[in-house]
């Protein structure tokens, strides 16, 4: 594989990078001298992230369950964003989330799936062909640990998180020695996360964080993410399990 400084710092993309734990990802990792694509649905925000970091960061709109979004996403960045060596798969929500299976929509629990798994799975299918070029690169999943411990209400999105967890673990195994492959678990993160899953209810959502006794905060996510994706090239942080402390 090649040498750390250069996978380390080079090209890295970052999806549902508009807010939340994708967008303190990117600002971690520019912070650390990364060049970072911003990709996600809601350009305006993008926009507004690209100017605040500067030339280093490279907003570009992406719906990762369009699959015209994603198979033109290479093609759409200009030539010299186009060798990415770190891919962030960080895009999911829980629409509908936190009720009985049976008071959950289908078409929400659908979306779900076809957001945190096939979403993933498309836009990491659209990339490893780049790493494997290079025979290098590093694949970053942004799981939950409701992967490992199932909970009332969750049904799809547990689910979602389990198909995760299952994809990185075969991926890793797929790539040794040509691309790793890390997975980050973390527990409650305080974001707009609960917020888009009651339909834009701040209310119910801070309702929701405040009914726990601590919650993670993006930052903390992204700091796991600069760890992993910053060890020596013999080194592969497989999981990551973060939780809160309280």
């Amino acid at each position: 594989m090649a040498s750390i400084e250069k996978t380390a710092r080079g090209l890295s993309l970052v999806t549902g990078a508009s807010s939340g734990i994708g967008a303190a990802i990117v600002e971690k990792l520019v912070a650390e001298g990364w060049k970072v694509i911003a990709a996600a649905r809601r350009v305006d925000r993008l926009a507004a992230l690209g100017a605040r970091l500067g030339s280093r960061c490279q907003p570009i709109a992406l719906d990762i369950t369009d699959r015209d979004s994603v198979s033109t996403l290479v093609s759409r960045l200009p030539e010299d964003w186009r060798a990415i060596g770190v891919l962030i798969n960080n895009a999911g929500h829980d629409i509908g989330g936190r009720a009985t299976f049976d008071h959950q929509a289908v078409d929400d629990m659908l979306s779900t799936i076809e957001t945190n798994v096939v979403g993933m799975m498309r836009v990491t299918h659209a990339i490893v062909p780049l790493m494997l070029g290079r025979q290098d690169g590093h694949v970053v999943n942004i799981g939950s640990n409701a992967a490992t411990a199932a909970y009332a209400g969750g049904t799809a999105y547990v689910a979602s998180k389990f198909a995760v967890n299952g994809f990185s673990k075969v991926l890793r195994l797929d790539y040794l020695g040509k691309i790793r492959v890390t997975q980050i678990l973390p527990g409650l993160v305080r974001t707009e996360f609960a917020e888009v899953r009651n339909s834009g209810d701040k209310a119910k959502a801070d309702a929701f964080y405040a009914s726990y006794a601590g919650c993670l905060r993006p930052e903390d996510v992204a700091n796991c993410v600069a760890f992993a994706i910053d060890q020596p090239p013999h080194v592969n942080i497989a999981e990551l399990l973060v939780l809160p402390s309280l």
